[in-house]
């Protein structure tokens, strides 16, 4: 596929907040009540696959209304299912509700999209021989492993936060408390990345901050970002988060709360690769790179693994994974270490179990077409240029995609206005056109569906100018004084104007052609008396492009 931006603006309808509900504070209960209802009524009603999700959250049943007076008494009487999680604050605390909207890309599933008819080319160029890479567990040389985060009530004091990307980054204060876990701090990557997530979850808030330092009451930071979990708004086109694809960190992690407690991942996880493309798509907002190479990843590039992956033999909690990354895949999310699955720490991880992941290669991936994760999509695909000669035959591939409408038709237009262009059943189709002469002929198609919504992409055809062959015969003897005539031709395929000219060689001046319309002309000259002298002859046509041909013969005087 292309690796064109995708994506939508912040101010996209969908980024409000979700079902209209309203973010006074007065009109909801505390942390975890409202957290989680309003998180998880939208879900109820919209994941039609969500049964064993739900009795995996008991609570959630009650919080969509679908028991309104048991919801009633059992919050007033503090009777809440243990299993609902006790919404705890602190330091990668459980989070019993999902994070960001149900159709949002992160909680889409992908096992059924097609692929991406460039999976082969970005699987071989992601290092298909190397395994997957947990990076996450416990401890490792004093540091946790992997991104922690920290939950905290909505009136967790907000402190001052500069950042040395500023023009990418939503300004602070940020409600970031004294004792937030930063990403490797006090180990051997004390230097790295440094990332610190915050999770407001009262007012359902997402603070990210890479590569954050304390200073007193204060942070230093690299870039921050703030995300509305209600929202399916993206990050403004070309700008970073705290992860290089322009994405939040905290839905894309392993959690053990997920993968252990509740034994359901149903969200894709972010994971990194060593060389990326300087391009992204849908849902990323930014890239890394400056590889041009259409067959290295772009940031925000989904992959899911091979349904025929078998995953039986793994431990338990790599199950879980393992089937989340078969229904809900992962996406490229930023630079670093090939496969690496992003998660976070937590000291009851079993990290000789986690290294059994190793065992899964890149080759057991497959990318899937970003294109159906965007929301009502409805997009053409074109080639954005092409190359053509003038008088040759020109055909370039193009594709649709178009998840509401169930029968379509399509124009294309050469230059000569519109004309139907036949649509086959994959939703591919085959642009062919023969340019008579040169320039930059922009091709528009637009299909529509029988819903009468259209779409449209245009490829920019720069068609070259091809110059006259020239045919003039071979080598001639003439009596010397006597004139010696032979019929010549050009070809050109262009719909040019053409003008010759010859020059007999022998110091005579040149002589102009009279070209014909049949692209023939006569040749006709007396060359000096001279026995067994010798004379190159070059006939030379050109066209009113700049373009022009040569053809020679020997004469020889007997």
């Amino acid at each position: 596929m292309a690796a064109a931006t995708a994506s939508r603006s912040p101010a996209d309808a969908s980024g409000s907040a979700a079902g209209g509900r309203s973010r006074s504070r007065c009109s909801r209960p505390p942390w975890p009540g409202w957290a989680t209802q309003a998180a998880q009524e939208a879900r109820v009603a919209a994941d039609t696959g969500g049964v064993d999700t739900l009795l995996r959250r008991p609570l959630l049943a009650l919080l969509a209304g679908a028991l309104p007076a048991l919801l009633l008494v059992a919050l007033t009487a503090g009777a809440l299912p243990a299993a609902a999680g006790a919404g705890e604050y602190g330091a990668n605390a459980p989070i019993p509700f999902l994070l960001l909207p149900p159709d949002n890309p992160w909680n889409a599933r992908v096992d059924g999209l097609p692929l991406d008819p460039n999976s082969d080319g970005y699987i071989a160029h992601m290092a298909p021989g190397a395994g997957l890479h947990p990076d996450f567990g416990t401890v490792w040389e004093g540091a946790p492993i992997g991104i922690p985060y920290v939950v905290v009530p909505g009136d967790q004091p907000k402190v001052t936060i500069d950042f040395y990307y500023p023009d990418e980054s939503d300004p602070g204060p940020y409600p970031i408390p004294p004792d937030a876990p930063v990403e490797g701090a006090g180990g051997p990557f004390d230097d790295g990345d440094r990332h610190v997530l915050v999770l407001d979850a009262d007012n359902q808030l997402l603070y990210e901050v890479y590569d954050a330092h304390r200073d007193g009451d204060h942070w230093h930071a690299g870039s921050g970002a703030v995300f509305d979990l209600t929202s399916n708004a993206l990050r403004p086109d070309g700008w970073t988060s705290a992860d290089a694809a322009g994405l939040p960190i905290l839905p894309g992690l392993v959690r053990y709360d997920e993968a252990v407690e509740e034994g359901v991942i149903d969200h894709a996880l972010r994971f990194t690769v060593e060389t990326t493309q300087r391009a992204y798509v849908y849902p990323a907002t930014h890239f890394a790179s400056e590889e041009t190479d259409p067959d290295l990843p772009p940031m925000g590039l989904r992959l899911r693994l091979k349904a025929s992956f078998d995953i039986s033999g793994f431990p338990a909690e790599l199950r879980v994974v393992l089937q989340a990354l078969k229904t809900y895949g992962m996406m490229v999310a930023d630079n670093g270490a090939d496969w690496f699955v992003g998660g976070a720490p937590d000291p009851r991880w079993d990290d000789e179990a986690l290294s059994a992941i190793r065992a899964v290669k890149g080759s057991d991936f497959e990318v899937v077409d970003s294109r159906y994760l965007v929301a009502k999509v409805f997009t053409v695909s074109l080639p954005a240029t092409a190359m053509a000669l003038e008088g040759d035959a020109w055909t370039a591939a193009g594709s649709f995609v178009d998840e509401s409408g169930s029968a379509w038709s399509a124009t294309v237009d050469y230059g000569v206005g519109p004309e139907p262009l036949k649509l086959d059943q994959d939703k591919s189709f085959e642009l062919a056109h023969t340019w008579l002469d040169d320039g930059t002929c922009r091709v528009p198609v637009t299909v529509t569906s029988d819903l009468a919504c259209t779409s449209g992409a245009s490829v920019a055809v720069d068609v070259i100018n091809v110059a006259p062959r020239v045919r003039a015969g071979g080598a001639a003897n003439v009596a010397g004084g006597a004139l010696l005539t032979r019929l010549g031709a050009f070809a050109d395929p262009g719909a040019d104007t053409w003008t010759g000219a010859v020059d007999w060689g022998d110091g005579s001046a040149r002589t102009a052609l009279a070209l014909r319309a049949d692209k023939t002309f006569t040749l006709a000259h007396r060359f000096p008396r001279g026995r067994g002298r010798g004379y190159t002859v070059v006939v030379t046509v050109r066209d009113d492009d700049g373009g022009s041909g040569s053809a020679s013969f020997r004469v020889t005087v007997r």
